[in-house]
């Protein structure tokens, strides 16, 4: 909520940009004072749930109960679409893929720190910064901030623009040998 906007900026050589020495390492968890769960597909996005205190494989399931279906309703995606999420451990619990498995919702298989592919993680970026761009003052403040722009990112059509950038983000990839992107 208060002081620097994440980024970092810093002079470098043309073409050195990507380099691993130049770059800053992530950290794959935690973070932040609202912790809130969101899915989204080209069409737009679906529910969104904010998490008090910690998410464990219990909560996970319960939100896969309370949104996943109304989500998968609202964003036209019919019977047969495929669930895409990271390999964290409470997603890959048996508790959370037997659930999945009885409600026959297929799950993408996904390669482990794999940030230049996930579209997601891209969608939490844009509402980060449209946030920030905020005055903000309390935790409530943050919460009604995030409804509000997480109800406006289908009608600028961003999920469907990163959607759509999928194939480049592959090639991108498959160039770099799995190592670091532009994406």
């Amino acid at each position: 909520m208060f002081g620097s906007d994440g980024k970092k900026r810093v002079w470098r050589k043309p073409k050195e940009a990507l380099k691993l020495k130049n770059l800053n390492a992530t950290v794959k968890h935690g973070g932040g004072s609202v912790l809130m769960w969101g899915c989204m597909a080209a069409s737009g996005v679906g529910n969104f749930e904010f998490i008090d205190g910690i998410m464990d494989k219990y909560v996970y399931q319960g939100l896969l109960e309370r949104n996943l279906k109304e989500s998968v309703q609202k964003l036209h995606l019919g019977r047969r679409f495929i669930f895409q999420e990271d390999n964290d451990p409470k997603h890959t619990s048996k508790l959370v893929q037997d659930y999945l498995k009885s409600q026959r919702i297929t799950r993408m298989d996904w390669p482990p720190q794999s940030p230049d592919l996930n579209p997601i993680e891209h969608l939490w970026e844009i509402l980060d910064r449209e946030i920030r761009n905020s005055s903000i003052s309390s935790k409530q403040a943050l919460r009604e901030m995030i409804s509000e722009c997480w109800s406006t990112l289908t009608e600028t059509g961003i999920t469907q623009t990163l959607v759509d950038s999928m194939p480049r983000r592959l090639e991108a990839v498959i160039a770099a040998k799995g190592a670091p992107t532009p994406y």
